[in-house]
């Protein structure tokens, strides 16, 4: 019973739901995956070029950024595939919206890496 689900429970339920999302993602998603990679090459190269606490936490924060942002779009994804597979205007806007979201993701970490790093 969902009532029962209190303090250390509930935390417990949560981090399995949130397992099984990131295993979905990276099983179904290989955009996900290509990030995933890219993100563990880019963790501990942000750790090694920057040069203070605050730029190997804004190095790595657009990083898992970019993962985030993605999870959020497959999400977006998935409940409008399942509302339904015909085409119609505002589902093809919220994919849409979805994908923006991750370009602007990948734009913003690259413009942070880039400044940070060549600046």
């Amino acid at each position: 019973m969902a009532s029962e689900r209190l303090g250390i429970k509930r935390v417990l339920f949560a981090a399995r739901y949130s397992m099984q999302g990131l295993r979905a993602a990276w099983r179904k998603e290989e955009a996900f995956r290509q990030e995933v990679v890219v993100a563990l090459v880019a963790l501990p190269v942000a750790w090694l070029l920057g040069e203070s606490a605050v730029e190997r936490a804004l190095l790595a924060a657009v990083v898992i950024n970019v993962l985030v942002i993605e999870l959020l779009n497959t999400a977006v994804e998935n409940v409008v595939d399942r509302v339904g597979t015909d085409p119609h205007k505002l589902s093809g806007r919220a994919k849409d919206v979805g994908a923006a979201a991750v370009l602007v993701a990948i734009v913003l970490a690259a413009v942070v890496w880039a400044l940070l790093l060549l600046g």
